[in-house]
């Protein structure tokens, strides 16, 4: 099973990432293991969707990143900059 998850912190910041193991994924974080989260956090799951394949994946954690869906997104979690 592949996810993409967002996280979000207490400045209201989202992250969107793509794991196959997402509690190991999550605890990464959480603990400063990462290039754009580990001094910005703590951070919070709030959103998370499995997906059978890898490509499947990986297309929507690319469009959650940009245009539409990323706005979507950002309006879906209310005060998320």
């Amino acid at each position: 099973m592949y996810f993409v998850y967002v996280l979000r912190n207490p400045q209201g910041r989202l992250y969107v990432g793509f794991t196959t193991d997402l509690e190991r994924r999550v605890r990464q974080h959480q603990e400063g293991e990462g290039g754009w989260t580990h001094s910005r956090g703590p951070w919070e799951l709030v959103h998370f969707e499995g997906f059978t394949t890898r490509a499947e994946a990986l297309r929507r954690e690319r469009n959650s990143k940009r245009g539409k869906t990323n706005q979507e997104l950002r309006e879906r979690f209310s005060g998320v900059r």
